[in-house]
């Protein structure tokens, strides 16, 4: 019995091997080495230990598994066919039918295949992360696993363990290299969090050559300096030393995993293994066949998936999984008589849906010349929201004070291990100076059903680009709360002054960034934040108090939603000149409008908090606000000149910042750099007579 086992797991790992061999050498184009050596380590994981099931691969308590590892996305995709996963409904996949056929493995990286360069979440069912750019993939599991104690801790009740899942992710040297891999790891060993396990691909190798030019540092003690359990596995073809080594992970209940895994790349290749070459390019026909050849398989034959190998897949994975997942529906069924109000919310947190009257605490601010910061506002709105969706939790890279996302309503708590700091069912977040780290752990969070939020200076958001993209191109409602957002923030100085990321963060398609001129345009910004399934939204706000609009006199803030709309316009709503602001900006053009109205010039005011919502309206709309036939217009925006152009058009005049910032008070820097009522009026003048 012990060797047809044996037998039928050989040939289900050279499977994942020689799928994998195949789909890259016919597009030409990949990664198969790593897809080679890890196949018995990922195998042994899927088969022996993941608790997932293939029919119904969105189920709440599954484990996860995430590639990190991104370039060896065709052992993912060989996994997923070979275990049968069937397509759930997505904006880009239909519900039915398998996730990744053989005709997507033939086509991998073709127009149109379900086997794309790199695992893509929601293109892709069975790919729980979008991963490729290296460390993203392991970031992104400690926020999933983070989550995973959050669900435990809130709504695992005494007869109801509704939530003990577990979160893999395979990494190599690269994940490990990159300080985003650090940033996580370190986080992750604070808290404690035994639901997570980082599976080392320890192959040596990468793109410009073996580790040893780059890499030499002792791994396992810097993770045990982290404050994680290690253990290692010698041979990566050794099913049993794997299976120990899982078996370890989860008799850990105080610390997180790092199984080390020593392998060679490029496994079965006579003339590859366990050189560069094999990391990142095709192994060429010839040593396709030597490889097959080796590996047991006909070398004139491809694509072939041996007989009993899916049924083997279906027998230990499928079965285990199906067994779990109907004893947990089952499970479910029974909470829901005895806690109905917390199955809701689960229901809720499953399909990213809000409880009804979520908005009904949000409060409305009055008018006020002197006004407050929109951080201060956002603070106040983000916990009225807090209190009536339990599932908000966020935090920020050390400034939580700062950019007023600590949560205070009564019982928010803090997620910490269990001890005198908290508990994992607290919800506000520590996560240290660890910006990058942050916003993969929020990416994580939210796709585990969270509406988690990030915070930290705007200027920071430098450090934590590569994750805030991976939120846009998942479609994921992630919250950013960004403050200190422009030269204004005064005496800190040009390196805290923002001055290109506004830009910047609008040129990444599907990031809605929202820039609220005063209070209740930050209340209707979150109003506009919440709804969203599918966007992530970043809320860029003011350190210094900003005036609160009389909205009796001008427009109401629910303009906000149309990302441009006429806040005051001229009487008869026939302006000389038009005047577009963002942000604190926009009072600067209120009171430049009063300085023109004593010269009888006419000006519309334009609050345009949101270009990429403006740009979604009709035509006609967009045309109610910027009449086409009105081109004296005069854009301003403490920020970068770029892109408003497009607004103020070729007769217009774009007041931005064609140079870094300046160390003075506010009011200092704001007359350096013309940023006042008398500038924005004198450049209105100018460009009427043009």
């Amino acid at each position: 019995m012990a060797q047809t086992q044996d037998k039928i797991d050989k040939l289900a790992i050279n499977t994942i091997r020689t799928l994998s061999i195949d789909a890259i050498q016919k597009a030409n184009s990949g990664h198969p080495g790593t897809a080679m050596d890890a196949a018995p380590t990922a195998y042994t994981l899927w088969q022996q230990f993941l608790r997932y099931d293939p029919k119904a691969p969105h189920w709440m308590n599954r484990d996860r598994f995430v590639l990190s590892s991104g370039h060896a996305s065709m052992l993912l995709y060989s996994l997923i066919h070979l275990a049968g996963i069937e397509a759930a409904e997505t904006a880009y996949q239909s519900q039915g039918g398998q996730a990744v056929s053989l005709a997507d493995i033939e086509s991998f990286r073709e127009e149109g295949s379900r086997c794309p360069g790199h695992p893509e979440y929601g293109w892709t069912t069975g790919v729980e992360s979008t991963t490729g750019p290296l460390g993203q993939g392991v970031a992104t599991s400690v926020g999933m696993a983070m989550a995973g104690k959050w669900l435990a801790a809130t709504y695992n009740k005494p007869d109801f363990t509704l939530f003990d899942y577990n979160v893999y992710a395979v990494c190599g040297e690269g994940c490990l290299m990159e300080g985003i891999g650090s940033e996580a790891a370190s986080l992750a060993g604070h808290l404690k969090l035994s639901n997570l396990c980082w599976i080392f691909d320890n192959n040596n190798v990468t793109i410009d050559g073996h580790t040893d030019i780059t890499f030499t540092e002792d791994v396992a003690k810097r993770f045990e300096a982290y404050g994680w359990n290690v253990t290692r596995v010698s041979n990566a073809n050794d099913l049993g030393e794997l299976a120990s080594a899982y078996n370890d992970f989860l008799a850990t209940d105080d610390a997180p995993t790092l199984v080390i895994v020593h392998s060679h790349i490029g496994y079965g290749s006579p003339e590859r293994h366990d050189t560069p070459k094999v990391h990142g390019e095709p192994l060429g026909p010839d040593e396709v066949r030597r490889t097959k050849e080796f590996l047991g398989f006909d070398p004139d034959r491809f694509f072939v998936v041996p007989d009993g190998v899916r049924q083997h897949f279906t027998t230990h994975m499928g079965q285990r999984g199906a067994t779990a997942r109907a004893k947990w529906e089952k499970l479910f069924a029974d909470y829901a008589k005895a806690h109905p109000d917390d199955a809701k919310h689960l229901e809720l947190i499953r399909d990213r849906g809000l409880p009804d009257g979520w908005d009904s605490d949000i409060p409305s601010f009055s008018a006020d010349a002197t006004g407050i910061a929109t951080r201060e506002a956002s603070g106040k709105v983000l916990n009225a929201i807090a209190t009536k969706v339990p599932w908000v939790i966020g935090g920020a890279a050390d400034v939580a004070g700062s950019t007023k996302v600590i949560l205070n309503y009564p019982g928010a708590g803090e997620f910490q291990p269990y001890g005198e700091l908290g508990d994992y069912g607290g919800n506000n977040l520590r996560y240290g100076i660890r910006e990058h780290a942050m916003c993969a752990v929020v990416n994580g969070m939210v796709l585990s059903g969270l509406r988690a939020y990030d915070s930290c200076y705007l200027i920071f958001t430098d450090y934590a680009r590569g994750a805030i993209r991976l939120a846009s191109l998942m479609d994921l409602p992630v919250l950013h709360i960004w403050t200190h957002d422009s030269i204004s923030l005064g005496q800190d100085g040009p390196t805290h002054q923002p001055v290109e990321q506004l830009a910047s963060l609008r040129a990444m398609p599907g990031l809605i960034v929202i820039r609220p001129a005063d209070a209740n345009e930050t209340v209707e910004a979150y109003r506009l934040a919440m709804p969203h399934k599918s966007r992530p939204v970043a809320l860029v706000l003011t350190r210094q108090a900003v005036p609160i609009f009389d909205r009796s006199s001008v427009a109401p803030a629910s303009g906000l939603a149309k990302g441009g709309y006429v806040l005051a316009d001229a009487a008869g709503g026939k302006p000389d000149v038009i005047l577009i602001g963002t942000g604190s900006e926009v009072s600067l053009c209120l009171a430049a409008r009063d300085l023109l109205a004593k010269d009888k010039i006419a000006a519309r005011v334009v609050s345009m908090p949101c270009r990429e919502l403006f740009e979604d309206q009709d035509e006609a709309y967009r045309k109610s606000v910027l009449p086409p036939e009105i081109t004296a217009r005069v854009t301003v925006e403490e920020a970068s000149p770029l892109g408003w152009d497009r607004y103020a058009g070729p007769d217009g005049i774009v007041l931005g910042m064609n140079t870094f910032g300046l160390s003075a008070p506010l009011k200092v820097v704001s007359e350096h750099f013309g940023f006042t009522p008398e500038r924005v009026a004198d450049a209105a003048r100018k460009v009427l007579k043009r």
